[in-house]
This record gives C-alpha cells, structure tokens and sequence, in this order.
C-alpha cells in the first residue's frame, strides 16, 4: 500500500465542502451571534462566582443567592437577547455569512438554554427547600426542551410564517422570572417545567417584526433600567422588578389562553356553517 492509498480514505473525508472561504469569514450579524454567546458564558461565571462566594463564606450557615449577582447575569442575559434580536436583522440588512444559522444556535444554547438552566440550579439547588434532584430535573428540562425548540426550528416552517413553541428568548425571560418572583417550591419547580413544554409545544407564538420588534426591544431596555436600578437600590427597586416579572409571566401565558379561545370559535363557526347548510 502506497502513501498515497494509505492517506487515500483520510482525503476523502476531509476534504473540505461548500465555499470555504465564505465558511471562515464573520459578518456583522455573526459578531452580534458571539456577543450573545459571550453574555451567556459571562452570566453563567457570575452566578458560579456567587455561589461560590456564598459556599466559602460562614461554615453552616444558610446559602442564599446575592441579588446584586443574580441582577448582574440577568442583565447579560439581556444585553444578549438584544444581540440575538439584532443578528437577524443586521443579517437580513447586510449580508450573512454560511455559518450564520449554526452561530445564533449555538449562542442561543449557551444565553437562553444552559445560563437559565444553571441559574434554576444556584437559585433551588442549594437552598435545603426543594430536593436537589428535583431542582436539577427541572432545570435539565429548561436545557433539553431549549435544544430541541431550537433544532426543531431549523427543520420546522409554520404556514403562518410564526413560531412554533415558545421562542427560547423568551421561555429563558419567563424561567427567570420565576426565579425572581418565587422561592423555590413544588409550584414553581412545576411552573419552570411548564415553560419547558411550551417551547416544545405546538402552541404558535407571533415573530417580533416591524413595530412589534420595536415593542420587544423596549421592552428589554425597560427590564434592564429596572435591573440597574434594583442593584442601585434594592429596597426601593424590588416593586418595578416584580410588576416586569409577572408582566413576563402573563404575557407568556396569555397567547396559549388566546388560541385556545381562538380555535374554539373557529369550531363553533364551522359548526355553525355545516348546520346552515
């Protein structure tokens, strides 16, 4: 066997495939896909380092998560989930490079997936409230109903051009508000798994374009005002907080009551019309 025939198989399968070139060059919308990938790693250290912090301190004494921090990565979260709702945009306006898609995924996956997931952990795992297997499950859930929403979103088109599932930005704002409202319980750890199913669920949920994209990004930079102001002033911040946190809650909630209302009168119609006829 020659050189050649031995390096033959190895050549076969690594030669490179599509436009190469193109494959290695970043554009705007891609640097925006790593900014919202490098928010979520950001938000992940700042909880471990609280924990840690938290761990080390007085020995025996009963771990409580630092709002200042939670507030930190929460605010990451969301200078990413701007990011996330640019990329496209600055995409569609520019240019988008071959690796786009794969990028906002995998950013996606570390801001929306893994960073909530790890943060339902710090906030139940360590508390003696819940049972850590349980608190584990349920973030786990978060992570594995995200990974799915995403790649089923690649392979899935809705005829109404709208999403399908909960969009994991949002199902990720909806997790932590949970976090910020709730102690950890038996009804919040299930209300994290709802948000779990509802990204994975059938329930279509509206894209955010023209002015409704508009509405979206004002509404995180609210969010993130309030957040500044709560690590300024917790006392004093801790009221806007919540009303953000169950605007969130119900707003999520809300459009599977409105299809579910919809869809019934759309059989109440059509019921209608075959007794006309």
């Amino acid at each position: 066997m020659t050189a050649a025939d031995a390096g033959g198989w190895q050549a076969e399968d690594e030669d490179p495939r599509g436009p190469v070139g193109k494959a290695f060059r970043l554009s705007a919308a891609d640097s925006l896909s790593l900014g919202n990938a490098v928010c979520g790693f950001l938000a992940v250290c700042v909880l471990a380092y609280s924990a840690i912090q938290q761990l080390q301190g007085a020995p025996g004494s009963r771990f409580s998560p630092d709002p200042s921090y939670f507030a930190t990565a929460i605010v990451l979260l969301l200078i990413g989930a701007t990011c996330d709702l640019f990329d496209g945009l600055v995409a569609r306006r520019f240019r988008a490079s071959a690796m786009g898609a794969e990028l906002d995924n995998l950013a996606d996956v570390i801001s929306f997936g893994f960073a909530p997931a790890f943060m339902v952990v710090i906030w139940g795992g360590f508390t003696n409230q819940m049972p850590f297997a349980a608190v584990v499950t349920a973030a786990a859930a978060v992570l594995v109903a995200g990974v799915v929403r995403l790649a089923r979103f690649a392979c899935v088109k809705t005829k109404s051009g709208d999403f399908m599932g909960l969009p994991i930005p949002m199902g990720a704002m909806t997790v932590i508000s949970i976090v910020l409202l709730f102690q950890p319980s038996f009804w919040s750890l299930l209300a994290v798994l709802g948000v779990a199913w509802l990204m994975v669920s059938r329930v279509e949920y509206p894209k955010p374009k023209g002015q409704l994209a508009a509405v979206v990004l004002g509404w995180i930079m609210v969010n993130v005002a309030f957040l500044t102001f709560w690590v300024a002033w917790p006392e004093g911040g801790d009221l806007p907080i919540k009303i953000g946190a169950t605007m969130q809650i119900a707003l999520v909630a809300a459009i599977p009551l409105r299809m579910l209302f919809y869809k019934r009168e759309q059989r109440k119609e059509y019921k209608r019309e075959r007794i006309g006829n």
